[in-house]
């Protein structure tokens, strides 16, 4: 990989280093609200000038888009690319593709398929709409009950154990990916998928933030004891930590609200940007290697840019302690950990 101006961590297995700081693709799929297509374009050619170097994306984000955009920006470049599988992609328009999030998708519909044929499919079509010749990282994308429900999870967790998990595992011993791993919104089933066999990280989306840490519990020691790496996305809870009005993407309940709300009286008390304190929060764990919020446009790009090249006195870190607003577990950075090449 070429140089980022962000350092690199190894995962905790040493398969891999990655960027401290990541290209969160489901924005430019149109998550939640159409894109300006071209704005989006704009910026994700900027981000590579930027220092960026890792990028994340997702056939399920809007049906193919996403996986299009960041294909034709990192052709003929020396990337790390992450994607994901559990979806595959038919042919003809979802009934309401709005209903799953994505109000102007390409003409496809999205088919839960966790088993071994349906991975090595998946594998291959993302290659194609991506029109390149390497992925390195693949996720096993929204499993658990978050998504399905109960019984239907069960089904789902079943092809992945019976099959689906085999498939990566002989993509990654044949070289074709690096490295695998989980890309989902509740710690459960990533504690559940430690019996299913060796994975190198997980994606581990608004569980671990400013907001909550409840995954210090049991999860992140669990990772470190199995050398697991986490990746961090949503580390703004679906936009609650700078200034929008989802969390979890549904409206932000009155004890969340009240939480942010006493996040930003301690940041403003020490000049803080509460953006950037979200940014950085994660990265004090061992076990985070890297950080990757979502981007629409350019502005969003330097507001992202701006928040992690602030400063942020320790001062501020031990008053979120002091009045309560971090797990007693919580590593808190000593430094700026976007300070790079």
């Amino acid at each position: 990989m070429s140089n980022s101006r962000f350092p690199t961590r190894s995962l905790l297995n040493g398969r891999l280093n990655l960027p401290v700081l990541g290209f969160g693709g489901a924005p430019l799929g149109g998550l939640l609200r159409p894109n300006d297509n071209n704005a989006a374009i704009d910026m994700l050619a900027n981000t590579w000038g930027r220092g960026y170097r890792y990028y994340d994306t997702a056939p399920f984000y809007g049906f193919g888009r996403s996986e299009r955009a960041i294909g034709d920006a990192l052709r003929g470049r020396d990337y790390i690319l992450s994607t994901k599988v559990g979806r595959l992609l038919e042919f003809g328009m979802h009934d309401d593709p709005a209903g799953l999030g994505w109000p102007d998708p390409l003409p496809f519909t999205p088919r839960f398929d966790y088993g071994y044929d349906a991975i090595m499919r998946s594998f291959e079509d993302s290659l194609q709409r991506l029109g390149l010749d390497r992925i390195d990282i693949l996720f096993v994308h929204d499993i658990g009950e978050f998504t399905h429900g109960a019984e239907e999870n069960n089904k789902h967790f079943k092809d992945l154990c019976d099959g689906g998990y085999r498939a990566l595992d002989e993509l990654r011993s044949s070289g074709a990916i690096k490295a695998i791993g989980l890309g989902v919104n509740e710690i459960a089933i990533c504690r559940e998928a430690f019996a299913v066999g060796d994975w190198d990280m997980f994606l581990l989306a608004g569980r671990y933030t400013l907001l909550e840490q409840m995954a210090l519990d049991k999860l992140l020691p669990e990772c470190m004891a199995a050398e697991t790496s986490i990746i961090v996305g949503g580390p703004y809870n679906s936009g609650a930590l700078v200034g929008g009005d989802t969390w979890n993407y549904e409206a932000i309940p009155v004890d969340v609200a009240s939480k942010i709300a006493r996040l930003h009286d301690s940041a403003r008390d020490h000049n803080v940007s509460l953006s950037a304190a979200a940014l950085q929060f994660p990265l004090a764990h061992p076990a985070v290697v890297s950080v990757i919020p979502g981007l629409r446009d350019t502005s969003e790009l330097e507001d992202t840019m701006s928040w992690a090249d602030e400063d942020i006195p320790s001062a501020f870190w031990h008053d979120l302690r002091a009045r309560g607003l971090l797990h007693e577990a919580a590593p808190i950075p000593e430094t700026n950990p976007y300070r790079g090449q």
